[in-house]
């Protein structure tokens, strides 16, 4: 017959002492959430985010292969047209009232370096009215900037706005 043991039982001292923990555990919860008091952007202050991922254009043209080419590749290799898979890096530059605030290249990832870059950096600006100007480019072999954005927004003290690229929205997007 198997050897059955009895369960110790709780006394009222191992019951108010498990009380007494959960409590003080409860009201240091209670107080680190409150204090000391978080402030994420100093009083007076507004934020720009900028922040997106975008695929650069390639950095050559597709060309037409050889013939001598075509004929060292095996049948199901060949292509009407060679591409290069390496991606140009996106370049931005922020302007708030006219002094540049940021200038960042982003190169794209992946090991053929073929992959999105991305951007994302925090500006603080003093509150007030502010012209904002964002140019982006995405090809290395134009010399133009082909995006580029002003705006003049009314930035109120702890207010955050979002520089974004959306291709469907036209380019650049500040919200």
């Amino acid at each position: 017959m198997p050897e059955t043991r009895a369960t110790p039982k709780l006394g009222p001292a191992s019951w108010a002492g498990q009380v007494l923990l959960y409590g003080a555990f409860a009201l240091a919860i209670g107080v680190f959430s409150r204090w000391p008091t978080y402030h994420p952007i100093a009083p007076g202050q507004a934020l720009i985010k900028l922040s997106f991922t975008r695929v650069g254009k390639p950095v050559g043209d597709c060309r037409r292969p050889s013939a001598e080419e075509q004929a060292k590749l095996p049948p199901n290799m060949r292509a009407p047209e060679i591409c290069p898979r390496e991606r140009s890096p996106i370049t931005v530059q922020v302007d708030v009232d006219g002094q540049r605030a940021l200038e960042r290249i982003a190169a794209p990832t992946g090991l053929s370096k073929d992959g999105a870059a991305a951007v994302y950096e925090r500006l603080l600006v003093p509150a007030g009215e502010r012209r904002i100007a964002v140019s982006l480019s995405d090809d290395v072999r134009a010399r133009a900037t082909p995006y580029v954005r002003e705006a003049s927004v009314q930035l109120a003290p702890g207010q955050v706005i979002v520089i974004d690229f959306d291709a469907e929205k036209g380019g650049i997007t500040i919200q």
